[in-house]
C-alpha cells in the first residue's frame, strides 16, 4: 500500500486551511457589512426625522440640511485624509492589489471606511454603500490571510475574494459578488479563486442576514416576461444607456480633475462646500440626494412622475453623483448608478409609451433594465450588472431583456471610446501615488 507523498498532503492541508480561513473571514465580512448597512438605514431615518423637524421652522429650516450635509462631508473627508486609500470607492485599490500594483491597507482602513462612509452617506451625499463594504471586506481578507500564515498568493486571492463577498453583502447578491470578482476585478476565471469567493460570499451573506434580514434590497411584485418582439426595443434602450454611461464616466473623472486644480482650497473646506450644495438639493427634495435606494424603490413600485420631473431628477443626480465623489470621502458609485439607471429606464418608457402597442412591458421592466444597462455602460461588467439587478429585485423573468440591454450598453460605450470607470480611477490613483 503506497503512502501519500508528504508534499501532496501538505498542499492539501494548506488548501483546506485556506478555505476555513475564507469561511471565518466571510462571517466577519457579513457582520461588518451588515452592521454598516444597519447603521446607514438608521442614519437615513434620523436624517428624515431632522428634515421633518426642519420643515416646521419655516425659511430658516432650509438651512438645516445645508449645514448637516456640509458638516458630514467635512468630517468624513477629515477622517479619510488620515488613512491612505480611504477616500472614494476603494474598488480601484482592490483591483490594484490584485494586479500587484499596490499593497493592501489594513491597519486603520476598516474603521476609517466604516465611520467615514457612515457619516458621508448618512449625511446625504450621493454615494453608494458598496464601495466601503467591498474595501472593508478586502481588508478583512488580507488580514485573515496574514494572521493565518497563508502564502502571498493565497493572501492576495483572499483579499480579492472577500472584496467580492463585500459586494454580495452590500446588495444581498452572492452570485453578483462572484461575478464581480471574475468579470470586473480579475477578469479571469481561476477555479481556486472561484471556490474561495464562493465560500466567502455564502458565509458573508448568511451572517449579514442575521443583522439586516433576508428581504430583497428592492422588492418588486412579479413582473411578467416581456414579449420577444420587444427585445429590439430593449436593445435600443441599452444603446442609449451605454451612451449615457460613457458621459457619466467622463464627468466623474473630469470633476475629479477640476477639483485637483483647486490647490488653494483645503480638502476639508472643499468637501464642506460640496456638502452644502448637496444639502441645498436635499432641502428642495430629499429624493435628489442620498444613495438612491428610496428613489429606485418608488420608481420600481410604479410611482407616477411626469417626464419633466423624471428629466429634472435625472439631470440633478447625474451631476450630484460625480460632485459627491469629488468630496474625497469614503463612498461608492454603484448605488447612485442604479438609481440613475432606474430614472433613465422609467423616462424611456414614459417617452416611448405612446407608440408602444398594448401588451408591452410596463415602466417597472424598463426601470429594472435601465439599472443594469447604465451600470454596465459605466463599469463595463454586463453579467455582473444583469445578475446583480436580478438578485436585488427578484425579476428573473427579465433576464433576456437585461442581457440584451447590457450587451448593447457595453458595445456602445466601447465604440464611444469610454474606458471602464475603475480602470480610469485605478490609473489615476497610481499616478497620484
Amino acid at each position: 500500500m503506497s503512502a501519500t507523498p508528504h508534499g501532496v498532503r501538505s498542499g492539501r492541508w494548506r488548501s483546506g486551511r485556506t478555505f476555513v480561513i475564507a469561511a471565518v473571514a466571510g462571517c466577519l465580512v457579513g457582520l461588518v457589512g451588515g452592521g454598516f448597512r444597519w447603521c446607514l438605514l438608521h442614519a437615513d431615518r434620523l436624517r428624515g426625522s431632522v428634515l421633518e423637524a426642519a420643515d416646521g421652522l419655516g425659511a430658516a429650516g432650509r438651512l438645516v440640511p445645508v449645514v448637516l450635509t456640509a458638516a458630514g462631508a467635512a468630517a468624513a473627508c477629515a477622517i479619510a485624509r488620515r488613512v491612505p486609500h480611504a477616500a472614494g470607492s476603494g474598488i480601484q485599490h482592490v483591483e490594484a492589489v490584485w494586479r500587484q500594483e499596490a499593497e493592501p491597507r489594513t491597519a486603520w482602513l476598516l474603521p476609517a471606511k466604516f465611520l467615514g462612509g457612515l457619516i458621508a452617506i448618512g449625511s446625504g451625499l450621493v454615494l453608494g454603500r458598496e464601495g466601503p463594504i467591498v474595501h472593508m471586506g478586502a481588508a478583512i481578507g488580507s488580514t485573515a490571510g496574514r494572521h493565518g500564515r497563508l502564502d502571498t498568493e493565497d493572501t492576495r486571492m483572499l483579499h480579492t475574494a472577500l472584496g467580492g463577498a463585500g459586494l454580495a453583502v452590500a446588495f444581498t447578491a452572492p452570485l453578483g459578488g462572484l461575478l464581480f470578482v471574475c468579470e470586473e476585478v480579475t477578469r479571469t476565471v481561476r477555479p481556486r479563486l472561484v471556490l474561495l469567493t464562493l465560500v466567502g460570499t455564502v458565509t458573508a451573506v448568511a451572517c449579514s442576514r442575521t443583522v439586516v434580514g433576508d428581504a430583497l434590497v428592492l422588492p418588486l411584485s412579479a413582473v411578467p416576461a416581456p414579449p420577444l418582439w420587444m427585445l429590439p426595443v430593449f436593445l435600443l434602450s441599452g444603446m442609449t444607456a451605454g451612451a449615457l454611461g460613457a458621459a457619466y464616466s467622463a464627468l466623474v473623472v473630469r470633476t475629479l480633475e477640476v477639483c485637483d486644480r483647486l490647490t488653494r482650497v483645503p480638502l476639508v473646506a472643499r468637501a464642506a462646500v460640496i456638502g452644502a450644495g448637496v444639502g441645498a438639493l436635499m432641502a428642495f427634495d430629499p429624493l435628489l440626494t442620498g444613495g438612491g435606494d428610496q428613489l429606485s424603490e418608488r420608481l420600481l413600485t410604479g410611482t407616477s412622475l411626469t417626464a419633466a420631473a423624471l428629466l429634472l431628477c435625472l439631470a440633478v443626480r447625474f451631476v450630484a453623483g460625480p460632485l459627491s465623489y469629488a468630496a474625497a470621502t469614503p463612498g461608492g458609485l454603484f448605488a447612485p448608478l442604479l438609481a440613475l439607471g432606474a430614472l433613465w429606464g422609467t423616462l424611456t418608457h414614459t417617452l416611448a409609451a405612446p407608440v408602444l402597442p398594448a401588451g408591452s412591458a410596463g415602466p417597472a421592466a424598463f426601470a429594472v433594465v435601465g439599472m443594469a444597462a447604465l451600470f454596465t455602460g459605466v463599469v463595463r461588467a454586463p453579467l455582473t450588472g444583469a445578475v446583480l439587478v436580478v438578485e436585488m429585485t427578484g425579476t428573473g423573468a427579465l433576464l433576456l431583456p437585461l442581457l440584451t440591454a447590457c450587451f448593447a450598453a457595453t458595445v456602445t460605450a466601447d465604440r464611444l471610446g469610454s474606458e471602464p470607470i475603475y480602470d480610469r480611477l485605478r490609473q489615476r490613483m497610481l499616478d497620484r501615488a
